[in-house]
């Protein structure tokens, strides 16, 4: 079976671009017919064909010159992919929406109202319809021959042509719009932080902090909170002289004051007389300043890039001077040397706009991120310790020329900003840019403002094409024209990467997107790529890979890997360790600075909904009280709280079933709780019930469910022993010493608190069913939810055959030839149909194989994982029924030993984005 036919649209949760995308990079051919193209849509695109390019998959694009929508300048982009050929439809009014898809033993077709635009594809109301031709083959084939007469009758895009269409072109002339008015008014975004820091001033509040993304209009923001104070004196503090001079300039917009009253403290200016003080913390901070000027001066003062507020200068700066408020600015709060910024600032956030919230909010330009792999040769690969001469090859140039060009950028000229890993290569890379017709400086921290200036004057006027540098220009420096961020370097942390992208998304007139290009190394710091674009990334190596290996879209900017990045990306990640101490303790000290006390398992789920369970599953950690212990808080328990403890940290917190954790929420408010009261709030949350899940859970908090031996012990003695409830007459209760442990505030404010977050991690599963498509069971999981009275997944392996349910577990990917999951060839081909076979040996008449084909109503559940290397976790791909005709007895393996083979026809098909989801395929 194919493909269903489907209604594609964008949503919140996808877009049309990526059902196209999932075809495309399946297809073995393809052919478009597309009448309006836009430039900023072509980056990803390109991406996927470079790909494609390397298995020898081509393409026809036939589009046109309808209404002069298409600029010259698309045309000579698409003239850059060697594997498309583009053809010109030369019927009047053409103004076709279709895409074809030729696979192996298929055609798939997508065609509505969608062009090929950045706003048609991700963001604007539209209607396609996407069609397999094994469902619809008569309305497929239809399209084809069309498709067919119209490239027939359609002439090849030639340099000719283009040279021609490009004399006569006319841009289409754009709606009108009002007239832009001088007066600056704050947006939506800045009247809510100005709302906020009134309020904070009402409640007596002299410190806040503002934490807003790169190109948000930070500055703005600061005048306006300033002419809404109304100071007497004002003092702006910032770390270089360029930055307090751009400010200034944006002050005097705001401000409704004369020029007189603004002045610089910096370099040879040393007027303090002013209302308004711009002065760099090297000029303020000295101590024969200080002494001069009183600590009651200035009554508002504004530190700018406030991250560096921890260093020496500031601190001295903070303690001398007295104002009526601080205010604190900052794209990037976080600091990798540990010092609390919100603690300096009296964990008053006044507010915070991050990258994903600027973008969708239309205050940043759009990016085009592209990760690429580095020059690669003769098995030589960049790293973070490749010398100079390999960094500056003559191949490797060549090579960086050729994916920049490819890739391109948004306007007539490239101006961009090159971020290297040392200095020495900075400058070698610069002139031979520049020898191979590419002008470039390399600046760096040696050099001085002056020419800091004269360089980026240059670069903004197109006499050069590049900067390079190192970390020169991770903050502070504004130049909006910035068309491509290109990264030749390892990724320190996520805090630069984000800095070094925000370099290049500030608005500009006519600067449509920006392109990233980022040529990603065997660097070992590569995991933290995918995890940079998502602030609230989830924090698993399983989630993590497909971020990976899904180009991701925050609103109509596109994030993007060719396969060999990507999988330079995994490697690095499979060799990282996501919940070690070390991580652990950064997450803990982050969330500690911004609270401003102890965090527990609630505010890590706040701030990250994946961070409690990368506690939970640490194997040096029995629970969250472990952790704080080695944090250095005191957490008094006794062995058997404890014990208690572990057992709802490892068996209950992962929220895979609300019964045992709502039960537990509510013997906690009332001693005794009625079965009637129990099945009441299950039908509110809402989750099932019946009488096997009752009889489960007492198995499980009795922990009889855990008493099958493992070594010397059982489970249930390394959880206590011991029932945490009491259940008779159909009333639940805590038993004795369950309730006098509670007296001790520290056992029940961690007892709570794995309790209410497993709550919440319960919403990422359907509480009404006893499992959720496409999320991870282990063995024991899937035990439990069965509600089997033991938990026997040790000698389960592959399968068991209950009474009423039986669960199959597949390893897809065979990576070792001699193991058995190498021997049974499942396959899932058309993401409906699985070729499963039973253990060996095995017959047509075997007990077990008689049972599980002639059990009446025999439920089948279906988990699968990728490989061995994903862990215990399998995803579950729904319930099945087996196909009677294709049941027969096989001979496999070396050994030749006999099995029972069968296909299984899921319930619910994995589409195409979820097959590669949950197997890894493309």
């Amino acid at each position: 079976m194919g493909q269903k036919d489907e209604l594609l649209l964008n949503t919140n949760k996808q877009n049309i671009w990526t059902r196209i995308k999932e075809e495309l990079k399946a297809a073995s051919s393809f052919t478009w017919v597309v009448a309006f193209i836009s430039e900023n849509m072509l980056t990803p695109l390109k991406v996927i064909l470079e790909d494609l390019a390397e298995n020898n998959v081509t393409g026809t694009l036939i589009t046109g010159s309808y209404l002069n929508f298409n600029s010259p300048k698309v045309f000579e982009e698409l003239q850059k992919i060697p594997n498309l050929t583009v053809k010109i439809a030369q019927e009047d009014g053409f103004h076709a929406k279709g895409y074809l898809f030729d696979h192996p033993n298929r055609q798939t077709i997508i065609i509505g109202s969608a062009n090929f635009t950045r706003s048609a594809l991700l963001k604007n109301y539209e209607w396609s319809l996407k069609v397999d031709s094994l469902e619809n083959e008569v309305l497929t084939q239809q399209l084809k021959q069309e498709i067919l007469n119209l490239s027939q009758t359609s002439i090849p895009l030639t340099t000719k042509w283009l040279k021609e269409y490009a004399r006569n072109w006319q841009p289409i002339k754009q709606v009108a719009l009002s007239k832009h008015t001088e007066k600056i008014t704050p947006n939506a975004m800045q009247q809510a932080a100005l709302e906020k820091l009134t309020e904070l001033m009402k409640q007596k509040k002299n410190k806040a902090l503002i934490v807003s993304a790169t190109g948000t209009g930070k500055t703005y923001l600061g005048a306006f909170a300033v002419k809404k104070f109304q100071p007497q004196k004002f003092l702006y503090l910032v770390h270089r002289q360029q930055i307090a001079e751009k400010s200034l300039t944006s002050f005097e917009k705001v401000l409704d004051e004369t020029k007189e009253k603004f002045g610089i403290f910096s370099g040879t200016s040393h007027d303090l007389s002013k209302k308004y003080t711009f002065a760099t913390v090297q000029s303020m901070s000295q101590d024969e300043i200080l002494a001069k000027i009183p600590p009651e001066t200035y009554d508002y003062i504004l530190i700018d890039e406030a991250h560096r507020t921890a260093a020496p200068s500031y601190q001295k700066i903070m303690r001398h001077f007295k104002p009526k408020f601080w205010l604190g600015m900052t794209a990037t709060p976080e600091r990798m040397d540990e010092q609390n910024i919100f603690e300096i600032f009296d964990y008053n956030l006044a507010f915070e706009i991050r990258l994903a919230d600027a973008l969708k909010q239309g205050m940043l330009t759009p990016f085009h991120y592209v990760g690429v792999q580095d020059y690669e040769a003769n098995d030589e690969v960049i790293t973070e310790t490749s010398n100079l001469r390999k960094l500056t090859s003559e191949a490797r140039v060549n090579y960086l020329l050729k994916e920049i060009q490819y890739y391109g950028y948004s306007g007539e000229k490239a101006r961009g900003l090159v971020f290297c890993s040392k200095l020495d290569e900075a400058a070698e890379l610069a002139k031979l840019f520049t020898q191979n017709g590419h002008p470039a400086f390399a600046l760096t921290n040696a050099d001085s403002n002056k020419r800091r200036q004269e360089v980026v004057n240059q670069l903004k006027s197109g006499a050069i094409e590049y900067i390079f540098t190192v970390d020169l220009f991770n903050e502070g420096i504004d130049i909006p024209e910035l068309n491509q961020i290109i990264m030749l370097r390892n990724t320190q942390s996520s805090i630069v990467f984000l800095q070094q992208l925000g370099r290049g998304l500030r608005k500009y007139p006519k600067k449509d997107f920006v392109t990233v290009i980022d040529f990603i190394g065997n660097y070992k710091n590569n995991y933290l790529i995918p995890m940079t674009f998502n602030e609230k990334a989830q924090l698993d190596k399983d989630r993590l890979r497909n971020k990976v290996r899904f180009p991701e879209t925050i609103d109509v900017s596109t994030i993007n890997f060719t396969q060999i990045a990507s999988q330079k990306i995994l490697n690095s990640l499979a060799k990282i360790k996501l919940d070690s101490i070390a991580n652990l303790r950064q997450q803990y000290l982050e969330v500690k600075n911004r609270l401003g006390r102890v965090p527990y398992l609630q505010d890590l789920y706040q701030v990250q909904p994946s961070l409690p369970m990368l506690y939970a599953n640490n194997k040096l950690l029995n629970h969250y009280g472990d952790f704080l212990q080695k944090m250095g808080e005191e957490v008094l328990l006794t062995d058997w709280q404890n014990q208690v403890l572990t057992f709802l940290t490892k068996e209950l917190l992962n929220g895979k079933r609300i019964h045992e954790l709502l039960l537990l929420k509510m013997l906690l408010k009332n001693k005794m709780v009625e079965l009637a009261e129990f099945k009441a709030e299950l039908k509110k949350a809402p989750a099932y019930y019946n009488e096997e899940i009752l009889s489960s859970i007492i198995h499980i908090l009795s922990l009889n469910f855990f008493d099958v031996k493992q070594g010397k012990t059982t489970k249930k003695q390394q959880y206590g022993n011991q029932s945490l409830i009491e259940f008779s007459k159909n009333n639940f209760s805590l038993n004795k010493e369950l309730n006098a442990s509670l007296k001790n505030p520290e056992f029940k404010k961690l007892f709570q608190d794995v309790v209410e977050t497993g709550l919440l991690l319960s919403k990422d599963y359907h509480q009404t069913q006893q499992f959720t498509l496409y999320q991870k069971y282990s063995r024991k999981d899937v035990c439990r939810l069965l509600n089997w009275p033991k938990d026997v997944s040790a000698p389960m392996y592959g399968y068991r055959v209950d009474e009423k349910e039986t669960p199959i577990f597949v390893t897809y990917q065979k990576q070792d030839e001699t193991k058995r999951n190498a021997v049974y060839k499942n396959n899932l081909s058309d993401g409906k149909r699985l070729r499963w076979y039973t253990r060996s040996p095995r017959h047509l008449n075997s007990p077990e194989v008689d049972k599980l084909l002639n059990t009446p109503n025999m439920k089948i559940h279906v988990f699968i994982k990728e490989s061995d290397a994903w862990g215990k976790q399998f995803s579950y791909l729904g319930q099945a029924t087996i196909d009677r005709e294709t049941i027969k007895e096989e001979v496999i393996g070396p050994k030749k030993k006999s099995v029972v083979g069968m296909d299984l026809l899921l319930a619910t098909p994995l589409t195409e984005s979820k097959k590669e989801e949950v197997l890894g395929e493309n």
